[in-house]
């Protein structure tokens, strides 16, 4: 399908135009969000307000910049010019957590395509160079970086892989997924990894988190989101041997990582971004609309309960569980996966190109990804709980992120996509600016759908650098098949 030539059934956030307006509408959907009307700058708001972690990094601010990769390394996986945009934009955000600038591959193999970053000694001067950038743009832009926390995500891609061509994937897997093994043309006996290869993994892991050190950066994210291996693990019910079934199984990838970087790089924090819960993969309905692939007795939803629709989060609380007695305490919560139920991982107005129109107002995942990042941080005060979904909100993203920030159900507040055409926004709110109107993300999606065509990633729509870009027109052609 096209999101070029969909009309959205639900009214945009923009037309929401007072505090009135979105009260009622909320309680007209029966949406379970509240917000603040008023927004508070300085050093009165709640944006503001510092933490120092217990390693003593200090983060100064609550706003956290997420994971946004743009599709555009070199193919031995450094930094473009266009890569250096992205996070010379991060640095000057305003922002005091940068989560991880976007996700690195740990081995080339585990990439998610053929220019996505890439983690070897090789890089590892590039690497140095990024994060030597981001401190001194920040500390141009703010004076100093002493409480700007910078840490890198490393990641494999598991069943997404696609290392070496932009339209062959090269799946690693755990086990056989009924579903995702046919929505992604592998057959039921496609090989699955075994448990050498994954202890080989494991060092891989160590090795990147040993060289991330070297290069500056103050904490690894160990990637635990989105469908990729991280959080194939979690849901590796079915698989044999120490890597399955038993959640202390599938927790030992975790635990044997973070035991290598304990020892081989003192001193190096940890993080985790966890899909909190997880959802029956969806596809195309006859109406447009996402219908769930799998309804009832599913049970590779961790996160979730068997309908393949709802949240139960027992099991998202053992492995928090386990994260508590590692000592992690950064934590980044997300949801789903792009890959298979992008609705509840990303609110959207507008799917992107190999997506499906909303099947629910798209408030209602951002308040479900609120509500369940509050039930952690109740339960685990010591996690420094970055929320996501935010940027849907648009206009309000600042009110609602407030009320957050007030009522305690998270410490920071996490930009994805909003980033990409509003880099700024952090600095604004902080100021007590306002929200640039021109700038701010209204989620059309186009930054997932270039992508999804083999281009790379940027906000066409409202960023003019990707605008006057050739591939530009590349992906107005793309949505228009």
């Amino acid at each position: 399908m096209s999101s070029g030539k969909y009309k959205p059934e639900y009214p945009r956030v923009a037309k929401l135009k007072t505090a009135e307006d979105l009260r009622a509408y909320l309680k007209e959907e029966n949406i379970p969000m509240d917000f603040d009307e008023s927004l508070d700058s300085g050093k009165d708001s709640a944006f503001a307000k510092s933490y120092k972690t217990r390693v003593g990094n200090e983060i100064g601010n609550s706003f956290c910049i997420l994971p946004m990769e743009g599709w555009d390394g070199t193919t031995d996986g450094k930094p473009s010019d266009l890569t250096k945009r992205r996070w010379k934009n991060f640095a000057i955000s305003g922002a005091k957590l940068l989560w991880g600038c976007e996700a690195v591959a740990v081995r080339h193999e585990g990439r998610a395509n053929p220019n996505q970053l890439l983690m070897n000694e090789a890089n590892l001067s590039e690497f140095e160079g990024l994060y030597q950038m981001v401190e001194k743009e920040h500390r141009e832009a703010f004076g100093n970086t002493n409480d700007l926390l910078t840490g890198l995500q490393l990641t494999h891609s598991g069943r997404f892989c696609k290392p070496n061509s932009k339209t062959k994937m090269e799946p690693k897997i755990l086990y056989s997924h009924p579903v995702l093994n046919k929505k992604f043309g592998l057959a039921e006996d496609y090989p699955i990894m075994s448990d050498s290869e994954i202890s080989e993994l494991i060092d891989d892991y160590v090795i990147a988190s040993v060289r991330a050190q070297k290069a500056g950066f103050k904490f690894v994210d160990i990637k635990h989101c989105h469908g990729y291996l991280g959080h194939e693990f979690l849901s590796a019910y079915d698989r044999e041997g120490k890597f399955g079934k038993s959640i202390e199984n599938r927790t030992r990838f975790l635990r044997e990582i973070v035991a290598g970087i304990r020892s081989e790089a003192p001193g190096l924090e940890i993080g985790v971004r966890m899909s909190i819960f997880d959802w029956s993969p969806f596809q195309e309905g006859p109406d447009g609309k996402g219908i769930p692939s799998m309804e009832g007795n599913y049970k590779y939803a961790f996160g979730g309960d068997s309908s393949g629709t709802h949240e139960n989060m027992e099991e998202s609380f053992e492995f928090l569980e386990e994260l508590k007695s590692l000592d992690i305490e950064l934590l980044c919560t997300t949801a789903g996966s792009p890959y298979y139920n992008p609705h509840i991982q990303r609110p959207a107005l507008f799917p992107p190109s190999d997506g499906y129109n909303p099947p629910e107002e798209p408030l209602h995942g951002v308040a479900r990804q609120i509500q369940a990042t509050a039930k952690i941080k109740k339960a685990f005060p010591e996690f420094y709980v970055v929320g996501s979904a935010y940027s849907y909100l648009q206009e309000w993203l600042p009110n609602v992120g407030q009320h957050v920030l007030k009522s305690g159900m998270a410490d920071s507040i996490g930009l994805g996509r909003m980033v990409l055409s509003y880099p700024d926004l952090p600095a604004d709110v902080l100021a007590g600016n306002g929200m640039k109107r021109p700038k701010i993300c209204r989620t059309f999606s186009d930054c997932t759908t270039a992508p999804r065509n083999g281009i790379i990633s940027g906000c066409y729509p409202l960023d003019p650098f990707y605008k006057k870009m050739e591939e530009h027109d590349q992906l107005k052609a793309a949505k228009n098949k």
